[in-house]
């Protein structure tokens, strides 16, 4: 069920924007926004190994966005693009559980439904770079 992965991975960024501009408790916010979607139990179980995926490979993610793009300082990176950066980076460097166009193309997807008007190029162009690495 594609459609479900693609809800969940929603739902994780949907997370990762509300700790990252709030500074909410991940366990807090995970359970709240699990609590207001119908996903089943293996779908919960994926929203939250992806959040606390980014928040325990945050450091790395983020030194592998500065490095594939260095003209803008993570920090100044919109939230929404930065955390679709990480939840796509988690899954091709770290997770390594689907293929990497699959993350490359969800990520682009999520731009294109939550970004800016560049955001998936922006997001696509990054993420391009990352996959030359994780191809090695």
């Amino acid at each position: 069920m594609a459609g479900t992965r693609h809800k969940a991975r929603t739902v994780a960024l949907q997370a990762l924007y509300e700790i990252d501009s709030a500074g909410r408790k991940p366990e807090t916010v995970v359970a709240r926004l699990l609590g207001e979607t119908e996903l089943s139990g293996e779908y919960n179980d994926f929203v939250r190994s992806l959040v606390e995926g980014v928040i325990r490979h945050r450091d790395d993610i983020d030194a592998s966005i500065h490095r594939f793009a260095p003209a803008w300082p993570v920090a100044q990176i919109a939230i929404i693009d930065r955390n679709i950066l990480r939840l796509a980076i988690l899954e091709i460097l770290f997770d390594n559980k689907v293929p990497v166009k699959v993350a490359v193309n969800e990520a682009v997807e999520l731009a294109k439904a939550f970004g800016s008007e560049n955001s998936s190029r922006f997001v696509n162009g990054v993420l391009g770079s990352v996959s030359t690495l994780a191809s090695r």
